[in-house]
């Protein structure tokens, strides 16, 4: 039920529409009645939990959990807003901002969507590094982009007539190599800002990083390297580019997933081996309550045994039964230790046919040798 309260809070959130003046339309007004029962179900919520599991004093207390903490976060927060008017120029209904914290109670709620959170958290320090190689490698590319084309992205075609890019959107040029320009118009040198108002170039290491940066995204990266082409001809500059984008793009961002992928296997592997610990212990304990019901029977047998008023018939029950409780425990107990000697037997046989496997191959690989000699 929880859970099905805080989507319909998410949509009823998503539909909300303001207006200038803090006006309200009919529709956001009657969404606006609905706040007090989402916080109705939210307080009802955190006030079981705190009784069930106390405040803040025990150990797995309501206020021990990050989770639990966010929930109590948002429904002071909710009672803060509701009751609150605007004081001395401050209006304490900037705290609505606090409701967008809701969609995160899903989290709370679904274990599996805490596995992924804490994945991404855990994997916080493994990314630093790769972004730290990432950053490297984008000087490295940035560096050598400003020896080979610091400059050359600022020439285009000017019309010899007017004085003005022949194109709405004017092309790198060259004399010599590259894109030559039509009859009527001279290929003039800083003539153009460039690309993007002069950001996609490599005249100084700034612009470089950030014209590397969008080449390792993939966004436009071909449009960048046209432009070297036409700057200074299509023969060598894919000696650049090939490299930046392997490494950059197809190597280097996807360290990241890597990254995330065995984060989330590590902590998935934790998930698991903590509720295989509980059903150990789970279990431990029923073998325990056993354990001690079936004593309390030992010995309330004992009692009736020792009773002179109990018939003979009765003592004869008592005695079959426990012959009979003894032999089970006999045939359990050779049963575990013939699962085990098959164990052993098994894993000597699968011993034994990988030795077998080997000494055929060598067998195999020295008739070769002697077929050769």
């Amino acid at each position: 039920m929880v859970l099905l309260t805080i989507i319909a809070n998410c949509f009823v959130l998503a539909l909300e529409e303001h207006l200038p003046a803090d006006d309200q339309t009919p529709l956001s007004i009657k969404l606006e009645e609905t706040e007090k029962y989402f916080l109705g179900i939210f307080s009802v919520e955190a006030l079981l939990k705190i009784v069930a599991l106390g405040f803040i004093v025990n150990q797995n207390s309501y206020l021990r959990s990050v989770w639990n903490m966010l929930d109590f976060v948002v429904v002071v927060t909710g009672f803060v807003t509701m009751f609150a008017q605007s004081q001395s120029g401050f209006d304490l209904r900037t705290l609505r901002a606090v409701r967008v914290l809701r969609p995160l109670k899903l989290v709370s709620g679904i274990p599996s969507l805490q596995v992924v959170l804490k994945s991404i958290l855990q994997a916080m320090a493994p990314l630093l590094q790769i972004t730290l190689l990432v950053l490297f490698m984008i000087v490295i590319f940035a560096i050598i982009g400003l020896e080979l084309y610091n400059g050359v992205f600022h020439q285009t075609c000017i019309d010899d007539i007017t004085l003005e890019p022949i194109d709405d959107d004017p092309r790198p040029c060259a004399n010599t190599k590259g894109y030559q320009c039509p009859e009527g118009s001279t290929c003039v040198k800083q003539s153009w800002d460039g690309p993007n108002h002069g950001i996609t170039s490599f005249d100084n290491i700034i612009y470089a990083m950030l014209t590397v940066f969008q080449c390792i995204t993939m966004e436009g990266w071909t449009d960048i390297m046209y432009y070297a082409n036409d700057a200074q001809g299509p023969f060598f500059n894919w000696l650049y580019f090939l490299p930046l984008i392997i490494l950059g793009s197809f190597f280097m961002l996807n360290l990241v997933l890597g990254v995330l992928s065995g984060e989330f296997a590590k902590e998935r592997e934790k998930v698991e081996s903590r509720r295989a610990y509980q059903r150990l212990r789970r279990q431990e304990q029923i073998d325990k309550q056993l354990e001690g019901y079936m004593e309390w029977l030992s010995r309330a047998e004992t009692l009736i045994m020792e009773d002179e008023a109990t018939s003979d018939a009765a003592k004869m029950k008592i005695i079959t039964s426990r012959k009979d409780t003894q032999l089970r425990n006999q045939k359990q107990k050779k049963g575990e230790e013939i699962m085990e000697a098959d164990k052993d037997i098994f894993a000597t046989a699968n011993i034994v046919e990988i030795v077998t496997k080997k000494h055929i191959r060598r067998g195999a690989e020295e008739e070769k040798v002697c077929r050769v000699l």
